[in-house]
């Protein structure tokens, strides 16, 4: 079964994503800590991963590279802060080149990840904090909530095949 991303704006500076899976929290927490999952399914439909690579502990990161099917690249680093295993990770997120250069004009944030369990189903709830409501806009006019959404979809479609 597959469950809609829900959005919203808790404040002028924040977008909350909140996405129900069929999965349990432990699943779900390898999905999104361990690279051999990672590289799977992360990237809107049509996208893939061809560099990622994780280090989940505070202080790690992961670096990635997702390329759409023209062969563009569009690369990222999460700077893991706090790790509460399984239940929630933070981290600064970043634009970054594909040597893993910081893009000193792209939006920066601080996100928050949450797994709740109930009845078997994992609730995800994702929070991110940026310096000011103009970074909170580019990031939304850049399609944060179209890509953010294919991309939780494409995480259901690889649960979905593991499970088989």
């Amino acid at each position: 079964m597959t469950f809609e991303a829900i959005f919203s704006m808790p404040s002028a500076t924040e977008i909350e994503c909140v996405r129900r899976f069929a999965a349990d929290r432990d699943t779900l927490w390898a999905m999104w800590t361990q690279a051999q999952h990672l590289r799977n399914w992360w990237g809107p439909e049509g996208f893939t991963t061809p560099i990622c690579e994780v280090d989940f502990r505070p202080g790690g990161s992961w670096f990635y590279c997702m390329q759409d099917p023209a062969g563009q690249r569009y690369c990222g680093k999460m700077i893991y802060d706090e790790i509460d295993a399984p239940r929630r990770f933070s981290a600064t997120d970043v634009f970054t080149d594909e040597a893993g250069n910081l893009i000193e004009d792209m939006p920066e944030s601080h996100s928050e990840f949450h797994f709740d369990e109930i009845n078997g189903e994992t609730v995800l709830t994702n929070v991110s904090r940026y310096h000011s409501q103009d970074a909170r806009d580019k990031v939304i006019d850049m399609g944060v909530e179209a890509g953010l959404s294919q991309t939780l979809d494409c995480l259901d479609k690889y649960l979905a095949s593991i499970a088989n």
